[in-house]
């Protein structure tokens, strides 16, 4: 933990505007990681913004800066993720799920945020929608970048979109173990391997960091206990899809929600869940955009055209 301290703490050097890192102590002893950016700026309805799978809070380096010029932004660690506490989760796909959507609302609590723009991306979306559902009075806005977990499995074989290489090689590892046992086999050389199977990491943050900062913080936030890898793999059936599909709910959210969907053009993950999430949600708003030159890290592949997407979306709340 104490090296990913230490390469998170470079991560966050690079922010320009004033912010608070620390940990955020729930009622049930669990610990949230979380990084809070212009917490001076109070007029407006704060941005808080949920990772992906294997990842935390310092992969929107890219993006906190900008959306943090005019509005409070809140990232933080999932449980089970990054410097999170890590415990033991219901090994059933309901049972998780709502672990996850519990420690987020207790959080928000904790930290005093009455209402929120809510942005998840691939795991994030899912567990953000799911909290939407939920919690619907505490969201102003639902931003879903490239949102994991929506699709029901088809059945025929010619529809499954072929995912990328690196994503095959998790799903053949995860069938006998976690999804990232072999990080943290592979120890000291877990920073390489994620260099060889993610080298796109290096170039997304290349403005930023020229050496392997970024692959050693995301071999350093995974290289621990598997306690939310566990909870993701009780929740999928194989890696691309969940065991309680998103799009089978999300007509659950109250239609007064307002729901922008981010994909990248180029994405592994199934853009047409946009247009099926309107016909779903036929009295409300939804909207679905891609941003082209990106992949499934949409806010580090094209992160300027992101980051003014959804300070468009922040601006139409207030």
């Amino acid at each position: 933990m104490s090296q990913l301290k230490n390469v998170e703490a470079r991560i966050l050097q690079c922010l320009q505007n004033k912010f608070l890192a620390r940990y955020v102590s729930l009622p049930n002893q669990n610990k949230i990681w979380t990084v809070t950016v212009s917490p001076e700026q109070k007029d407006r309805t704060p941005l808080v913004m949920v990772h992906g799978f294997g990842g935390g809070v310092g992969l929107w380096i890219l993006n906190m800066d900008s959306l943090s010029a005019r509005r409070t932004l809140h990232t933080f660690d999932l449980l089970g993720f990054g410097r999170s506490s890590r415990p033991t989760f219901p090994r059933d796909p309901e049972g998780a799920e709502d672990e996850f959507v519990t420690s987020i609302e207790t959080w928000r609590e904790t930290m005093g945020i009455p209402t929120m723009i809510l942005l998840g991306h691939s795991l994030g979306g899912f567990l953000a929608t799911s909290y939407s559902i939920k919690y619907p009075e505490r969201v102003k806005h639902l931003i879903l970048v490239d949102p994991w977990g929506f699709p029901l499995r088809p059945t025929d074989p010619s529809e499954i979109r072929t995912p990328p290489t690196w994503v095959k090689a998790v799903a053949s590892i995860l069938g006998r173990s976690n999804p990232l046992a072999v990080l943290r086999v592979a120890g000291p050389w877990g920073p390489g391997l994620v260099q060889r199977f993610r080298p796109d990491f290096k170039r997304k943050f290349a403005d930023f960091f020229e050496d392997d900062t970024i692959s050693e913080y995301i071999y350093h936030c995974n290289a621990q206990n598997p306690s939310g890898e566990t909870a993701f793999k009780a929740m999928m059936e194989s890696f691309g899809w969940a065991r309680r599909p998103m799009l089978e709910r999300i007509h659950l959210i109250r239609k007064e929600v307002p729901i922008t969907m981010i994909y990248g053009a180029n994405t592994w993950i199934d853009t047409s869940t946009g247009k099926k999430v309107k016909m779903q949600r036929p009295d409300s708003y939804v909207r679905d955009l891609e941003i082209e030159g990106a992949s499934h890290h949409v806010y580090a592949d094209q992160p300027h055209i992101f980051n003014a997407v959804v300070e468009e979306i922040c601006d139409s709340v207030d």
